[in-house]
């Protein structure tokens, strides 16, 4: 198992109101599955992409990635953690305007203290399975935003994390990019890779081998796709 959430709550205080944003999530998640977390806006979804990608912890419960105990934890074993087990996939991309899409590519193996040489042929070999072979010396105002979503995956991937979680992947693509991009995330499935897509659309979490649906802080179904 990659992913075990046992009766995890987090808890948002503001002044002296608090708000219960998940409430007692039980949640396991086994190596080289592909599940979508689908939710309306409010229902806890972002939050719980948050503690599942170490970016934040919860207020209560228990959370184990890969077998290691996340709560609890400083922010600098948190940062050492998503470096090495989470490739972060968003919906507005996040690369750096000013850098090529290699050196978009590279940057978790910088931070990750890898080699000049290393860096740079995994970070080529990376571009070249998401077919951005050619757009290598490119910046992302050169490319379309099914390439930059592409680059996006290409750096999610280079660090070989156990976990790749996807926020709204498709959100800021028009249909034909979006549908790139849905095909990468099957074919990386199809090859080994855990796959979690955070969505509010369901058409696009029924390519996920289970749907998990969450509302007001709570799961109310989970279900695998049919054989």
């Amino acid at each position: 198992m990659m992913i075990e959430m046992k009766g995890i709550r987090k808890v948002y205080s503001t002044g002296r109101v608090e708000v219960e944003a998940l409430k007692g999530i039980d949640l396991e998640i086994d190596r080289n599955d592909f599940v979508a977390i689908v939710g309306p806006s409010g229902s806890g979804k972002s939050t719980l992409m948050n503690l599942l990608g170490c970016l934040d912890t919860p207020s209560s419960g228990v959370y184990r990635l890969s077998g290691e105990t996340v709560g609890g934890l400083d922010r600098n074993r948190l940062a050492e953690i998503r470096n090495r087990h989470v490739g972060f996939v968003f919906q507005n991309f996040n690369l750096l305007p000013y850098a090529t899409a290699l050196e978009n590519v590279e940057l978790p193996l910088l931070f990750g203290g890898v080699p000049t040489k290393e860096r740079r042929e995994r970070a080529e070999a990376m571009l070249r399975k998401v077919d951005l072979g050619d757009r290598m010396d490119h910046r992302p105002t050169e490319l379309s935003g099914g390439q930059m979503q592409r680059v996006a995956v290409a750096r999610a991937l280079v660090n070989r994390p156990t976990m790749i979680l996807a926020d709204e992947p498709t959100g800021n693509l028009d249909t034909t990019s979006g549908k790139g991009i849905v095909g990468l995330f099957q074919e990386l499935h199809a090859a080994g890779q855990t796959v979690v897509m955070i969505t509010h659309d369901m058409a696009l979490a029924r390519i996920a081998s289970r749907v998990v649906q969450i509302r007001d802080g709570e799961i109310v179904d989970d279900q695998r796709a049919a054989a």
